[in-house]
């Protein structure tokens, strides 16, 4: 760490705490050339991965527009909120996972679709008809189908047992 005094790259490290709740450690130095002391903050640096729209503007990923999202499609629905939070925690997870630095917003809208579909039908519904733009009945019925025959595939499978 360079004195912000005289220059010298050398000091000492008098004390180390924690701060702005655990998200960073404040450092207390001394240089060793003129022997002032100052205050030095430590924090993560955080990677920011970008959203490609469609029409390829890019803007930063943010965990609560899924969310948002996610609660305009779950309302009146029997879904929980610490539900919602518990998937939005994970897809954020595994958007910062992949290591990528940009991702199509194609992608996280299948992602949340994926999770809704698994918990609840109606909002998996309600999410794609906006997310996919539906125009029509048909649109609906296309999405009804595959719906549907996820869930006749599931109930023979059980019906084996």
């Amino acid at each position: 760490m360079k004195c912000p005094f005289c220059g010298h790259h050398n000091d000492k490290v008098l004390d180390s705490r924690s701060a702005k709740g655990g998200d960073a450690i404040r450092r207390r130095r001394e240089c060793i050339a003129c022997n002032r002391r100052y205050t030095t903050f430590e924090e993560v640096e955080e990677l920011r991965v970008m959203v490609v729209k469609k029409d390829l503007r890019r803007e930063p990923f943010d965990r609560n527009k899924i969310l948002k999202g996610m609660i305009v499609a779950c309302e009146k629905r029997p879904v929980g909120m610490d539900m919602l939070e518990s998937i939005a925690d994970d897809i954020e997870r595994e958007v910062y996972d992949s290591g990528v630095m940009e991702i199509e917003s194609d992608r996280v809208g299948e992602l949340v679709m994926e999770a809704l579909k698994s918990i609840d039908p109606v909002a998996y519904i309600r999410f794609a008809s906006v997310y996919r733009q539906f125009e029509d009945v048909g649109q609906f019925r296309d999405i009804l189908d595959v719906l549907g025959g996820s869930r006749r595939r599931s109930s023979k499978k059980t019906a084996r047992v």
